[in-house]
């Protein structure tokens, strides 16, 4: 059943008091008219500054203003004495039901009794979910869903059809960059994507597909705004990534898997990955690459900012982060190192009252659950500390494990960071420094031609072969120093998760 439908459904069967939690009241009010006219209903709006006033009473005016009505007892009075059927709207009242606002807590479960052999309905619209424990029998909740991608369409066909008056203005969009940004604009809400596509306009003087990163930009801003994600810009691409074919494919093979044309050919979203495996290979490289690939803005899920001092604080603080990510889908939610925010989950009854056990099951069972188009990139280092359950088929679409690379991946690694350095790779033995970083990791080739670098600066030289081949050496490889640890990783991952770039037994080394 859609919202509409639902409201109504509601309104008839003598509901008394209906939330609405959204940020949109516009779009709730113009809901609510439509069904207030089939129904044969008067609507009022009341909001802490106007009082009761006729519904869509423009801000302007004065008629019909009661002052008295601003004071929500008052306003509830009011509720009262109105005769005929009517639905009234009242709007930000979630800091008239906190606990020490006794009276209007009580006025509201009286009218809620007198509501129901009545044709009148209450419904509060707020951002904000504030339910006193006296009236949660007597509180039906609805959740006002964000724009869909036919409500962007409408918007985005009214502001083609105004401009198209403006001949400045040129409209550079085929099918494909229209889907791709309406692709962009999903999870903005009707206001903010108006606003944002105003804002291109007013920029760069037309409208077209390649101003998809404005509208992400615009996402960033509700990121910032709620304190408990960060929005990850990054410029890094897969070229920049050595190795890793068999994820990079994987990852390249559901670049289209948001889109419409997607839904359309039966594809669910997918869900999410984890990749475990050697320190510095690539894991977090790759989920900064798979936002630019996917042209997804990239959130950072940092554990540490879930944690709250008082009892019940942190699991709502990982609800509310979820909700944040959901209100931007598509999205991409990066967990980094999940092996060590989750550490401990399964003794936290002894060591955090169950803290963690308790954040953790709210991030598995939404998991499990979600609907929402977020994908989820988990990275972690060590398996022993990873729950069971987080593995378990269905919360994630697959485990990839991240191996050291191989010596034709070192040569790309080796060939990326001279690149990115200024210098001709080509210049350089690649083969002779592939075979001199046996067990290196992609962090550390990339930390020794960085050492290499200052060396030959220092001694005013050219960056050669051998300076880089000098650096390789007078590095001990982390893989030799945890040859134990990294051994029983690659035993734990055989059969258990997939290589991300091929069978270590079909790279020799």
């Amino acid at each position: 059943m859609n919202f509409p439908t639902e409201l109504e459904t509601l309104v008839r069967a003598r509901y008394p008091i209906l939330y609405i939690l959204s940020s949109e009241e516009t779009r709730v009010q113009g809901v609510v008219m439509e069904i207030a006219a089939k129904r044969q209903k008067k609507v009022f709006e009341w909001s802490c500054s106007t009082g009761i006033v006729p519904a869509g009473t423009s801000i302007q005016s004065q008629k019909n203003r009661n002052a008295a009505t601003r004071d929500p007892l008052m306003a509830l009075d009011q509720v009262i004495e109105q005769v005929e059927p009517a639905i009234f709207i009242f709007k930000d009242f979630h800091p008239f039901l906190t606990k020490n606002n006794f009276a209007v807590t009580r006025k509201l479960k009286e009218i809620a009794l007198h509501l129901k052999n009545s044709f009148k309905t209450i419904v509060l619209v707020s951002p904000i979910l504030e339910i006193p424990a006296e009236l949660e029998k007597e509180i039906t909740l609805l959740n006002h869903p964000l724009p869909s991608r036919e409500d962007l369409s409408a918007l985005l066909d009214k502001i083609i059809a105004d401009v198209k008056q403006i001949r400045q203005v040129a409209i550079e969009l085929d099918e494909t960059g229209r889907d791709r940004l309406l692709q962009a604009a999903l999870g903005l809400t009707l206001g903010e994507a108006e606003n944002v596509i105003a804002k291109i306009i007013v920029k760069a003087g037309r409208l077209s597909a390649e101003d998809v990163n404005e509208v992400l930009a615009e996402k960033q801003q509700i990121i910032r705004k709620s304190g408990l994600l960060e929005y990850y810009a990054t410029d890094e691409i897969f070229a920049n990534v050595g190795g890793l074919g068999v994820l990079k494919e994987w990852l390249a093979k559901r670049a289209v898997a948001f889109t419409q044309e997607a839904r359309d050919f039966g594809l669910p979203f997918p869900k999410g990955i984890l990749m475990l495996g050697v320190q510095g290979c690539g894991k977090s490289l790759c989920a900064k690459a798979v936002s630019n690939l996917w042209q997804l803005p990239l959130l950072r899920f940092d554990m540490g900012r879930m944690f709250g001092s008082f009892v019940g604080s942190s699991e709502e603080n990982v609800r509310r982060a979820i909700a944040v990510a959901e209100s931007v889908a598509p999205a991409i939610l990066w967990v980094d190192e999940i092996d060590k925010a989750f550490a401990g989950s399964q003794g936290s009854g002894s060591t955090d009252g169950g803290t963690t056990a308790r954040v953790f099951g709210t991030f598995l069972t939404w998991l499990s659950e979600k609907t929402a188009p977020v994908f989820v990139v988990a990275t972690a280092n060590d398996i022993s500390q990873l729950p069971p359950e987080l593995l378990r088929k269905g919360r994630l679409d697959e485990i990839f494990f991240v191996d050291l690379p191989a010596p034709g991946e070192r040569k790309e690694i080796f060939k990326i960071h001279i690149g990115k350095r200024k210098r001709d790779a080509e210049k350089f033995d690649l083969g002779s420094l592939a075979g001199a970083s046996s067990d290196f990791s992609g962090a550390e080739i990339e930390e020794a031609v960085n050492s290499a670098l200052y060396d030959s600066f220092y001694a005013k030289q050219e960056l050669t072969t051998e300076n880089i081949r000098t650096a390789l050496g007078q590095t001990v490889p982390l893989a030799r120093t945890m040859d134990e640890q990294i051994s029983r990783l690659r035993r734990w991952a055989e059969g258990r998760a997939r290589n991300a770039s091929v069978r270590r037994d079909a790279r020799p080394d």
